[in-house]
């Protein structure tokens, strides 16, 4: 993981955003949580400073790229927890589990992963999108770092404020709509190089015969 100095104010959120070639921003989900969120949750400094505050309400997955930190095709921000994660056009639902997030020093648990897809309209009944987003959240019952009762409440109250979220979008998929027809029951589409290829194959098809006759 290439990682940049910098300082923790407003301004370096406008610089960072976008890495500099050769710059990849590809913590682990412990790194995630341990270095970055429990940082940002315990108001403490954090070096470097990359990830910025986002409101998750106003943050529509399509349009992250000026907004959030940007890595290859994933986007990371900081953001308020929400028990509905509405935005303008549409919600992000929570699917499957959470996933416990371990150290890998103490082996225990320091934080919990929760995974949700957005769909755009109204709940219950939008239309899912290929857009993905994992949120980080600490883990209350951890005692890595807080060792007494009253500083683990008195942290827990700071930490539930704040989530981390990477967003991404799925490969192989287009908004998570299948523009197939209602006869093709394979379920799979031809990308436009395919087509190419298919309208060549019939073109000398054709040549052939020609010259055959």
């Amino acid at each position: 993981m290439m990682m940049m100095t910098t300082t923790s104010t407003t301004a370096d959120y406008e610089s960072v955003k976008q890495l500099p070639p050769g710059f990849l921003f590809s913590p682990t989900d412990e790194e995630l949580v341990l270095h970055f969120l429990y940082a940002k949750a315990s108001l403490l400094p954090c070096h470097p400073n990359i990830i910025p505050d986002l409101d998750l309400s106003l943050a529509h997955p399509s349009q992250l790229n000026d907004k959030a930190l940007s890595s290859g095709n994933q986007y990371y921000f900081f953001s308020k927890v929400k028990e509905k994660r509405i935005t303008e056009n549409g919600y992000w639902k929570e699917i499957g589990e959470s996933e416990a997030i371990l150290s890998s020093t103490v082996e225990k648990k320091v934080g919990t992963k929760k995974n949700l897809v957005f769909h755009i309209g109204e709940a219950p009944h939008g239309i899912e999108t290929s857009w993905v987003m994992q949120e980080y959240h600490i883990c209350r019952s951890s005692n890595i770092i807080s060792t007494s009762r009253a500083r683990r409440k008195h942290d827990h109250q700071i930490w539930s404020k704040w989530v981390l979220c990477k967003v991404y979008e799925k490969k192989g998929s287009v908004r998570g709509v299948n523009y197939c027809s209602d006869d093709d029951d394979s379920g799979t589409e031809l990308s436009w190089l395919d087509e190419i290829y298919l309208s060549l194959d019939d073109d000398l098809e054709e040549i052939s015969v020609s010259i055959l006759d």
